[in-house]
């Protein structure tokens, strides 16, 4: 019993301290319309973080604690995105479709393009990147998603 007890407690600090939303484990469970929200929810985090970041910006030494949560929230949710598209989408949902080649290509070119659209969205406030983004997810919807 005490065996037990100690290996179940070393197991524990070696497990990871973070958990992953989805494990890659084919359950079936995640709704594609959910997670592509999500992502649009997390599209409208960077949107209003870059427009604070620009005016907090106008004077850096008064906000500058603001300022930093402002970037580092949207640097977090723009790597949502990446993380999403890179592990769910990707490595989960895009299958090759030897029959359907075309389509097959043009949502991984589409993927690669949220994925390029998101980095830049991380690295500045620039507005065109994200109504980029904003068109791209919309694009990514109609490939992805399924109306219910």
């Amino acid at each position: 019993m005490k065996k037990s007890i100690l290996a179940l407690c070393a197991f524990a600090f070696l497990a990871p301290a973070t958990l992953s939303a989805h494990c890659q484990v084919p359950c079936g469970i995640y709704d594609d319309n959910n997670v592509i929200q999500k992502m649009h929810t997390d599209l409208i985090t960077i949107e209003k973080a870059s427009k604070q970041i620009i005016e907090l910006s106008k004077d850096p030494s008064k906000n500058a604690h603001q300022l930093t949560r402002w970037i580092n929230n949207k640097e977090s949710h723009a790597q949502a995105i990446q993380e999403t598209v890179l592990n769910y989408f990707l490595a989960q949902r895009l299958k090759p479709d030897a029959e359907d080649q075309e389509n097959y290509l043009a949502k991984l070119t589409l993927c690669h393009k949220v994925i390029v659209t998101s980095m830049k969205c991380k690295q500045s406030t620039d507005p065109a990147h994200v109504k980029t983004l904003h068109d791209l997810l919309h694009d990514f919807q109609k490939h992805f998603g399924s109306e219910k």
